[in-house]
């Protein structure tokens, strides 16, 4: 097995280790389901596709990143994660209606690392053929993104009302902001934007006959 499959590997074994580790006595359990659930899912379909379809150990590594971040913020509950040092760092941006002083912006670096599965969104979709240019499927994976971060949002507040009480209020991580939700929205385009340049930087000068290796 060479080094770039054993990186998959590798990648889902630390996950696995973070996941029993964050599971150990989380703030609050039913948010923590509620959060990991999810996660869960994709993993399972991550590792149920890779027998048939490998994405790049790029895309790998990006998806990697947003779900050890969501498992973090699911043990802690999004508001209430140790993140002083990113609250300080983010302060001096001056982006103060996205980051406003005095609250715990975790869950939104999160919703912007939301945005890295554009990537692979893009990739999937120019590698099997479905989209034959990189612009075009850089602009699909823009809004595959944004449509599911507009349903998450809705999912959401629908386990909010239904749930209600504190483990609704975890689980939204508001934090008494009322555009909470469309700037959650923002920042995943927005990472979505981003994800979508790394995509077209790295297969943008790839050769036909190179879709099916990996970088």
């Amino acid at each position: 097995m060479s080094t770039s499959d054993r990186l998959p590997l590798f990648l889902l074994g630390t996950y696995l280790i973070l996941m029993i580790l964050m599971g150990i006595a989380p703030y609050e359990r039913d948010t923590w389901w509620a959060e990991n659930l999810p996660v869960w899912i994709t993993v399972a379909l991550l590792v149920a596709t890779y027998p048939r379809f490998q994405f790049s150990n790029t895309a790998y590594c990006l998806m990697w990143l947003f779900l050890c971040v969501h498992t973090i913020g699911g043990h802690y509950t999004f508001a209430k994660v140790p993140f002083e040092w990113g609250n300080q760092l983010l302060a001096m941006t001056g982006m103060d209606s996205l980051f406003p002083e005095g609250r715990n912006n975790f869950d939104r670096f999160g919703h912007f690392l939301v945005g890295v599965f554009a990537y692979p969104t893009a990739e999937l979709a120019y590698r099997k053929g479905w989209i034959t240019k990189i612009a075009v499927a850089m602009v699909f994976g823009v809004f595959a993104l944004g449509f599911w971060g507009a349903l998450y949002e809705v999912i959401e507040m629908i386990y909010a009302v239904i749930a209600g009480g504190e483990s609704a209020s975890d689980f939204l991580g508001s934090q008494g902001d009322i555009w909470d939700a469309q700037k959650d929205m923002a920042l995943d385009i927005l990472g979505a934007i981003g994800a979508v340049i790394l995509f077209a930087l790295v297969w943008g000068n790839r050769a036909p006959s190179h879709l099916n290796q990996t970088y």
